[in-house]
C-alpha cells in the first residue's frame, strides 16, 4: 500500500476512506509478534529505558506501560493556535503511512483506531508551537497520541469537544498500551510531512494558476508569442523551462491578442524610427518559462520526498522481523522535509514576485502605455481604480521575502543536547504555507486587475478559451469596478476560488 500526493488529496478533500489491506495487517501483526518474542530479557531503547537523555535509566517491568503513557501526556506542551484540519487529518494519514511499514512493532489496535479517527473526521487539538523536527515531531504527535488514548480534545462536527465524549458517541474505545504505542505514537516526522503533502497540493496548484496568469496577461499586454515557443525554448536544456513554455502555449491556444513576430516585424513594412509597441515586454511578462521553469522542477522534487516520506518508518527503533533484530538510529529527523520545504518556500517567494511584478506592469500607465492608471475606469483624480489593492499586493510580498530566509539552517541545540542537531521541519513547513497563502492573497488582486485590464481594453472575445474561462469565472465572483468601493470581500471571494484544489 503505496501513498501518494493524489491519495492525500482525495482522503483529506474528497473524503475518501481508508481500508487497509490484509497484506498490510498481517505485516504490522509480524511486526508486532516479533518484538514481543524478541524483547523478553533484552535492553531496547523506549521499551525497558527512559527517553532522550534519560535513555541510561532502565525502567522496571511494573513500570512499562505507565512509561508508554508518561511520554504522551509529558509531551503534551504545544502552544499557539490550534492546526487547521486538513494538515492534522495529513499528519494522521502520514502516521498512518508510517505505520503501515510495519517497522514499529506496534498492536494493531493503535492502527485501527488511527485509521477510525482519519475515517470519521475526528481531529486532534494540535498547537502549531512545539517541534523541533529532530525526534520527529514528539510535541505535536503526543497531541494527537493523547486524544488516541482518550484524553485531551478533538475538533468533531464543527466543535471542540472532550475526546472521551466523542469516543463514547462513536462507540470508540482508547488504545491500551502493549509494548511500546507510545513512544511510536509520538515518534516521527509525520505533522511536518503531512504539512508539506498539503503544502504542495496548493503550490501545484498556485504554479498553474501563475501559468495561467501569465498568458492572459501577455494578451493583455499584446505580446508576441515567441517568447513562449518551442525552438526557443528547447535550445535551453532545462526541462522545467520547456514545459512552462508548453503549458503556455497550449493556453493561448486560439487567443487574438498574441502576436505573431514574423507578421508584424519581419514583413519589411516598418520605417519608424521608434516603435509605438514594444518589441520586448517586461522581463515579467518574457521571461515566464525561465523564471517559472526552476519553480517546476523544485516542485517535482519536493513531491518525490515528501512521497518517499509518506511510505518510509520515521520511528525509532527499527523493528525488522526480517532480520530478526531491533535497530537504533535517526529515522526521525526530519531534515529531508525541513529542507524541500525551504526550497519550495523561495520559488513560492519567486513565483509571488513575479505575479507583484505583472500587477504593477498593469496599474503603472507610464509602463504599459495601454490602460488607466490603477486600472482606473471611473474619473482620474476623484476615484482611485486599484490603486490600493497594490499596497497589500506589495506588503504581502514583502513579508513573504522576510519569511523566504533558509529556516533549515537554524538549528538550536536542545534536550540536554541530546538533540544536538536539529531540523525545524515543521516551523519550516508552516512557514511554506504561510507563503503559499500570501501567494495566493497576491493572486487574487492580480486575477481581479486581469479582468478589469480586459474590460478597459474590450478584448474579452479575443482572449485565448482557456484565459477567457478565467475571466469569466472571475465576473461570476465580481464585477468590473467603476467606482470606488470595498475590496477585501471581492478578494477574498477570487481567493478561495483559486485555492479550491477541485478546480484543477
Amino acid at each position: 500500500m503505496y501513498l501518494t500526493i493524489s491519495d492525500i488529496k482525495r482522503l483529506v478533500f474528497d473524503e475518501e476512506k481508508i481500508k487497509l489491506t490484509d497484506a498490510v495487517i498481517s505485516h504490522i501483526e509480524e511486526s508486532y509478534n516479533f518484538l514481543k518474542d524478541f524483547a523478553s530479557q533484552k535492553i531496547i531503547y523506549g521499551i525497558n529505558t527512559g527517553f532522550g537523555p534519560m535513555a541510561q535509566w532502565h525502567i522496571e517491568d511494573s513500570h512499562l506501560k505507565e512509561l508508554q503513557y508518561n511520554i504522551i501526556r509529558s509531551h503534551s506542551t504545544g502552544m499557539g493556535k490550534p492546526l487547521e484540519d486538513i494538515y492534522v487529518k495529513a499528519a494522521m494519514i502520514a502516521r498512518l503511512g508510517s505505520f503501515m511499514q510495519a517497522k514499529s512493532g506496534v498492536h494493531i489496535e493503535l492502527i485501527n483506531l488511527l485509521t477510525e479517527f482519519i475515517n470519521r473526521d475526528i481531529i486532534p487539538f494540535v498547537p502549531e508551537h512545539g517541534s523541533v523536527g529532530a525526534s520527529g515531531d514528539l510535541v505535536q504527535l503526543a497531541h494527537i497520541a493523547l486524544c488516541l488514548i482518550g484524553e485531551g480534545k478533538v475538533h468533531y462536527k464543527g466543535e471542540w469537544l472532550p475526546t472521551s465524549e466523542v469516543m463514547q458517541k462513536e462507540n470508540m474505545q482508547p488504545i491500551e498500551i502493549h509494548i511500546r504505542e507510545g513512544l511510536s505514537s509520538t515518534n516521527g516526522t509525520s505533522v511536518m510531512t503531512g504539512i508539506a503533502a498539503i503544502n504542495q497540493l496548493y503550490a501545484d496548484r498556485l504554479l498553474d494558476i501563475a501559468i495561467l496568469a501569465g498568458v492572459w496577461i501577455n494578451e493583455v499586454a499584446g505580446s508576441y508569442d515567441d517568447l513562449m515557443s518551442e525552438p526557443l525554448n528547447k535550445c535551453r536544456r532545462h526541462k522545467g523551462q520547456q514545459l512552462i513554455a508548453s503549458r503556455m502555449r497550449e493556453l493561448a491556444k486560439g487567443s487574438k491578442c498574441l502576436l505573431k513576430r514574423e507578421h508584424e516585424l519581419y514583413n519589411g513594412m516598418h520605417r519608424e524610427k521608434v516603435f509605438e509597441h514594444k518589441v520586448q515586454p517586461y522581463y515579467s511578462l518574457r521571461c515566464l518559462p525561465q523564471i517559472l521553469g526552476p519553480v517546476l522542477e523544485t516542485f517535482e522534487q519536493s513531491k518525490l520526498i515528501i512521497e518517499e516520506e509518506l511510505n518510509s518508518t520515521s520511528d525509532n527503533p527499527i523493528i525488522d522481523p526480517e532480520t530478526q533484530n531491533v535497530y537504533h538510529g535517526g529515522n526521525f529527523h526530519g531534515d529531508y522535509i525541513s529542507l524541500e520545504q525551504d526550497k519550495m518556500k523561495i520559488v513560492v517567494v519567486r513565483l509571488t514576485q513575479t505575479a507583484e511584478r505583472q500587477l504593477n506592469y498593469l496599474f503603472h500607465d507610464r509602463i504599459n502605455g495601454i490602460l488607466p492608471p490603477f486600472l482606473n475606469a471611473g474619473v482620474l483624480g476623484l476615484n482611485y481604480g486599484m490603486q490600493a489593492c497594490q499596497f497589500t499586493a506589495t506588503s504581502t510580498t514583502a513579508e513573504s521575502q522576510t519569511l523566504a530566509m533558509p529556516n533549515y539552517v537554524h538549528t538550536i541545540p536542545n534536550n540536554n543536547d541530546n538533540q544536538d542537531i536539529v531540523s525545524m521541519g515543521t516551523n519550516t513547513a508552516l512557514l511554506t504555507k504561510k507563503v503559499i497563502d500570501n501567494a495566493f492573497q497576491v493572486m487574487s488582486i492580480l486575477f481581479m486587475a486581469l479582468a478589469q485590464a480586459t474590460d478597459i481594453l474590450q478584448i474579452k472575445d479575443k482572449l485565448a478559451p482557456a484565459t477567457r474561462e478565467a475571466y469569466c469565472k472571475v465576473r461570476e465572483l465580481v464585477a468590473m469596478i467603476n467606482e470606488d468601493k470595498l475590496f477585501n470581500a471581492d478578494l477574498e471571494k477570487i481567493c478561495t476560488f483559486l485555492m479550491n484544489l477541485g478546480n484543477e
